[in-house]
């Protein structure tokens, strides 16, 4: 395995709390930064994009080393683990800055995400169509450093237990095998 064989992807499904949390886990996942994309100012805040009026969606960039976990394997991840037929919300979090979305770097990851979508949608995995947005990444902002590593930092949190937990909870049965060692035990 060579260490500088990084690839990344950037994935919206609500609160980039939960989604930081989730892919934290996952053998060949190297970082996860929580930030913000697809809008239209540069270098938004959080207090801008809570209005819902920049654009961007709270987003990870997830680097992970394609030798050990595959793109298609974290669009997988990605979509058992947030609602993808709910536009503009996950939870009780509503509002664009939620939406569920995936933002290709290349060509080979807007075609993979496209079938993903597609073979889901055919084989009537969920009750609704999938309504993520498939679009081309732009700028991706840091989210303030108070955003990162949220829930390794705040697990016994309200949030943390009531809104993250379970999507942990299904992680932990549902792909098992893609788990890091130090998760597994």
């Amino acid at each position: 395995m060579k260490e500088d064989n990084i690839e990344i992807a950037v994935l919206a499904g609500g609160c980039f709390w939960c989604t930081e949390a989730v892919f934290q886990r996952l053998i060949g996942v190297e970082k996860v930064i929580s930030g913000y994309t697809g809008g239209t100012i540069k270098n938004p805040a959080y207090r801008e994009i809570t209005t819902g009026r920049t654009g961007h969606a709270e987003a990870i960039k997830i680097e992970y080393n394609p030798d050990s976990i595959s793109y298609k394997e974290l669009l997988e991840v990605f979509f058992a683990t947030h609602d993808p037929t709910s536009l503009n919300q996950q939870g009780a979090d509503k509002g664009t800055q939620y939406r569920s979305a995936i933002f290709y770097a290349n060509e080979g990851q807007e075609r993979i995400a496209k079938q993903t979508i597609e073979e889901l949608n055919n084989n009537d995995v969920f009750e609704n169509l999938i309504v993520t947005e498939v679009v081309e990444l732009g700028p991706f902002y840091n989210a303030e450093i108070d955003h990162q590593n949220y829930y390794n930092q705040n697990s016994s949190q309200g949030y943390c237990q009531f809104v993250i937990n379970p999507k942990l909870n299904k992680l932990y049965t549902t792909f098992k095998n893609k788990l890091k060692k130090e998760i597994q035990n």
